[in-house]
């Protein structure tokens, strides 16, 4: 005796409800075709484990638990993490290599020509008043080359126009001499000038300084210069020797006192320009002061020394 029953739903197991034996054909008419590897119920492919809740060998409730524990969704990635992920590891071609080099190469020469532009350029953080001071003294010097060019031309003149010509070449030779004389440092000479008095003790002031002194000074017109005992002329030399100052040979102590004779109002601006000879020895940590003086005495004599070699050749 058989009992209704509805027909199993595909990958579940049917409920026998019958308690006594089958016939023949109820057993042809309920048994299912023999299936082929791969397939599931009712000719479909069979379904891999997990690929779907509740199918497949483990997929039963009681596995439903631990199927979900294992196969965890991902996360999705924040914007942070694929900007990591899309800068690191670089991924650069050879093109791109050499390119970034060379903009390296260039910004680097850019950086280090505007560094030197601004350390060279003493002027570009110089105040109004320091600036005209400066081109003051332009001004001065280059009126003074037109003097001289104008004296120069005098005295051609007075060649050319006098009746006796020897007479006058001997009177401009006698007034070169005496102006060679004082250039050479064979002779005293006094007039207006500067006396520039620098107080070093306790600081680094080396040779070169006082030789930047001087040269400064003779491009403002200096025509004497005197350094303590010494008479500074064209062929003196500045050295270093055991933490002191010689200037040719000989020791020079502190504090350094340089007498010049020249035009006052253009010997002290050309020493107090910017980034000149006083801001120089300021930093040094040196005491600098400049007094002018209607009267300056030279005194210190250099001896005239026949030179060796060297001749005349005015005949």
């Amino acid at each position: 005796m058989t009992t209704d029953r509805t027909p199993a739903e595909p990958g579940k197991p049917t409920d026998e409800t019958s308690s006594g034996p089958r016939s023949p054909e109820e057993g042809k008419r309920n048994a299912t075709p023999a299936r082929e590897p791969g397939e599931g119920s009712a000719g479909r492919p069979a379904q891999r484990s997990g690929d779907g809740p509740g199918e497949g060998a483990g997929d039963g409730p009681e596995d439903g638990g631990e199927s979900a524990e294992a196969a965890e969704a991902p996360q999705p990635s924040t914007g942070r993490q694929r900007l990591v992920n899309g800068l690191w590891p670089p991924r650069l071609t050879r093109a791109q290599l050499i390119v970034a080099l060379l903009l390296f190469g260039l910004g680097l020469g850019l950086a280090i020509q505007v560094r030197s532009t601004n350390e060279s350029s003493v002027l570009r953080g110089a105040r109004q008043e320091d600036l005209v001071r400066i081109l003051d003294e332009l001004d001065n010097r280059t009126e003074r080359l037109h003097e001289e060019k104008q004296r120069l031309e005098k005295q051609q003149t007075e060649l050319e126009n006098s009746s006796d010509q020897a007479e006058e070449a001997r009177k401009q030779t006698a007034q070169k001499e005496r102006q060679l004389a004082v250039l050479a440092g064979t002779v005293a000479a006094q007039g207006p000038g500067i006396t520039m008095k620098i107080d070093a003790s306790g600081s680094a002031v080396e040779s070169d300084m006082l030789l930047d002194a001087v040269q400064e000074l003779r491009a403002a017109g200096a025509e004497a210069i005197q350094i303590g005992k010494v008479r500074v002329i064209a062929s003196t030399y500045f050295s270093d020797v055991g933490g002191a100052v010689e200037i040719d040979g000989r020791k020079v102590t502190q504090p350094y006192v340089i007498k010049v004779i020249g035009k006052p109002e253009d010997l002290e601006p050309a020493l107090n320009i910017p980034g000149g000879v006083v801001q120089s020895l300021e930093k040094e940590q040196a005491t600098v002061s400049i007094e002018r003086s209607e009267k300056i005495v030279v005194d210190a004599l250099r001896s005239a020394k026949r030179p060796d070699y060297a001749r005349s050749s005015s005949r």
